[in-house]
């Protein structure tokens, strides 16, 4: 039996940080859980493409949107589950037996049902990185919302009956989230960068993202959006 899971993972200049997170995702090769690597980039122009020869991964390439990149990079996956990752997100230690126990749990009636996501942690230190995260936790658990820094873990069948991530440039997490029933967070961190918390502040960035989740809800066009929050 082929290993089960395609790991997808977006870039856009990721030299920085890609390479941490593939650390933290050795121990799903060694476990027998990791089928391939698809590195989904959107043109970096730093070392990604390298790192993602050096490590065997699959190479797709396209215009840079997260959804964009995205959807092609599940599109040529193999395995029958997918596991999405951003590249500044590194996965907890023990984070392949929590997988592969979810994994062995989900019949093939529940594997239609059963998408799972991570706990948000910063690697950052202090009480806003830890009320951040618990907010984004708890937002998640109450209304099965997780952003894509929290992971994603669904079976093949599932996201393809939900339609895929739309092409979009932001959001694009929330939006295959709101098509999916019984999300279910997995007792892993996702230990994700700081960096635009840090440099933004970590009030006012919190506040930009609460309402831009709010403009989406409310119907504000996704490329409208991702021009405010990427100034």
């Amino acid at each position: 039996m082929p290993a089960p899971l395609s790991v997808v993972i977006p870039t856009l200049n990721a030299a920085a940080e890609l390479p941490d997170c593939l650390a933290s995702l050795m121990e799903g090769l060694s476990e027998g859980l990791i089928r391939e690597l698809i590195i989904s980039d959107g043109g970096s122009e730093d070392a990604t493409t390298k790192i993602a020869a050096e490590v065997g991964a699959r190479f797709v390439t396209g215009p840079a949107s997260r959804g964009g990149q995205l959807r092609r990079g599940c599109a040529v996956a193999k395995g029958d589950w997918l596991l999405v990752l951003h590249a500044d997100t590194q996965l907890s230690q023990g984070w392949a037996a929590v997988v592969a126990q979810h994994l062995e749990g989900a019949g093939d009636e529940e594997r239609q049902r059963a998408p799972a996501y991570f706990n948000l942690r910063f690697r950052a230190k202090g009480l806003a990185p830890s009320l951040v995260a618990g907010w984004a936790n708890l937002r998640s658990r109450l209304f099965g919302l997780p952003y894509g820094d929290q992971g994603l873990l669904i079976s093949r069948a599932a996201y393809l009956a939900a339609g895929a991530y739309p092409d979009q440039p932001l959001m694009e997490d929330v939006e295959l989230a709101r098509r999916l029933s019984n999300l279910q967070a997995l007792a892993v961190e996702a230990r994700t960068s700081a960096a635009r918390y840090q440099r933004d502040g970590w009030l006012r960035r919190g506040g930009r993202n609460l309402l831009t989740l709010l403009r989406f809800l409310l119907g504000a066009d996704p490329k409208t959006l991702a021009r405010s929050y990427h100034k």
